[in-house]
């Protein structure tokens, strides 16, 4: 029989048989339940002229299922096609990353971007929720942390070039914050949508927006410094005296309590070593713990994380640049750089997600710049990611099987409100889900049609997209 339902990811296996199933309720008839006979990532879908039945090998599985069932339902009519799915999926991490900082969303903008990743049967959200331009998650203890981080005066308007007497600002505050209330009802919506938050706290470069607001915590604390209104990368880094790791330990604790997930994301990115250089302090502190180069310092950073977050059960995902220093042994590896740090962080045993630049960073262009919304630079089409080689460099099957997922990036520069962060995001994501899914292999021309058919499903959740023409 031809497909006449466009599934997105499309599942391991469908069979299409003859018949509709004719109901004007398919959610309250849909039957559920749990068996052993399913593996732990399965799920079984049928619909008959009967019915429809629901079984999978847990709770993880069963909500994958959901979210194919309401591909499925949604736009169908009182009319549904007799199929039987089996399904499962290759990775186990199926991620976005949707950056906070920069640009701060309302709640209500993220619930609807976590409906939009289940129907995919995307199961991560990757939180970046502090940085050098907003510090949005509210820690007891810290008032000024949202009182003074999560706010910037103004906010540089197009691109930034290299020339600062040319740069424009729109003059206008930009900020906000999420109470740690309204961060546990927001875990609980994607809980009970089969998604599971990871929050990130970027240490110790990228603390900007702390230093502002506390600046003890930096290397020289007489220096006043505000919350970073222009991009790129700050050489504000977090200080090496007490202070700044009993600052760490209150926060990182403080998010372990707040997010259940068994991950915590602790940056690594991007830390210059500029004002350790510079700080007597730093000197003294590297003779004390018996290190011998400033670029260990941050070694020491992320091991503190690693041992406070583990006295919560949880286990730290940082950005490759952390392979330059020691790191723990279950540190998770998360690669941005390039396909040849996913051989050095295999090799070296480290449990691996590939979420490379050139092909998962949806702030880039997604055609002409001419024609299309401003964006950091790049050029990423949908096309590019539905074909692209995530792993052109030969690995090794042990390799192989510490790659545990792939993750699409939102960096939000340049994306100032919801509508641009959906536009950039889709359709992009709709072939990312499928790479991540593990989808069976098909030509882009067919895997675009059945995208094609696909897209008024976004249309009926309200999301905005770019195109495909």
């Amino acid at each position: 029989m031809p497909d006449p339902i466009a599934l997105v990811p499309y599942p391991q296996s469908v069979i299409w048989s003859e018949g509709t199933w004719q109901t004007t309720a398919p959610w309250d008839e849909l039957s559920v339940g749990l068996t052993e006979d399913l593996g732990r990532t399965e799920y079984a879908l049928s619909i008959s002229p009967e019915g429809a039945n629901l079984t999978a090998g847990s709770e993880a599985a069963l909500a994958d299922g959901r979210n194919t069932f309401a591909q499925i339902v949604t736009g169908a009519g009182d009319s549904i096609p007799c199929l039987t799915i089996s399904d499962f999926p290759k990775n186990a991490w199926r991620g976005m990353h949707v950056d906070v900082s920069r640009h701060f969303l309302a709640v209500a903008e993220i619930e609807t971007l976590i409906d939009a990743m289940a129907l995919h049967r995307l199961n991560i959200l990757h939180l970046h929720l502090t940085d050098d331009q907003g510090w949005r998650v509210e820690i007891k203890g810290y008032p000024k942390l949202t009182e003074v981080g999560a706010w910037r005066d103004q906010t540089l308007v197009g691109h930034m070039s290299g020339d600062e007497d040319a740069w424009e600002f729109d003059g206008t505050p930009h900020g906000g914050f999420y109470t740690q209330e309204e961060l546990r009802g927001l875990v609980e919506y994607a809980r009970r949508r089969g998604i599971m938050i990871v929050p990130e706290v970027d240490l110790p470069g990228h603390m900007q927006a702390a230093i502002a607001a506390y600046p003890n915590l930096g290397n020289f604390p007489e220096q006043q410094v505000g919350v970073r209104e222009v991009w790129g990368i700050s050489d504000h880094v977090l200080g090496v005296d007490d202070a700044a790791f009993d600052f760490l330990r209150d926060v990182l604790t403080q998010i372990a309590d707040i997010f259940p997930a068994p991950y915590v994301h602790i940056g690594g990115d991007e830390c210059p070593r500029v004002e350790w250089e510079r700080s007597s302090a730093a000197r003294a502190r590297m003779n004390e713990w018996g290190l011998t180069r400033v670029s260990e310092i941050q070694g020491r950073f992320t091991q503190f994380a690693a041992d406070v977050l583990a006295e919560s059960g949880k286990r730290i995902v940082a950005w490759d640049e952390v392979l330059e220093s020691h790191l723990p042994d279950d540190t998770v590896v998360m690669n941005w750089r390039g396909a040849d740090g996913l051989k050095t962080s295999t090799e070296r045993g480290f449990q691996t997600i590939i979420a490379s630049s050139e092909h998962t960073y949806f702030d880039y262009y997604q055609a002409d710049p001419k024609g299309e919304p401003l964006a950091i630079g790049g050029l990423t089409t949908v096309k590019d990611v539905y074909t692209a080689d995530f792993t052109p460099k030969k690995l090794g099957e042990e390799q192989e099987r510490l790659l545990i997922g792939l993750q699409g990036q939102l960096w939000s520069e340049y994306l100032p409100d919801a509508a641009q962060l959906q536009y950039m995001a889709f359709p992009r994501m709709c072939a990312l889900a499928e790479r991540a899914w593990g989808s069976p292999e098909q030509s882009w021309e067919e895997f675009e049609e059945r995208l094609r058919a696909h897209l008024p499903r976004l249309d009926a959740f309200g999301i905005r997209y770019r195109p495909l023409d």
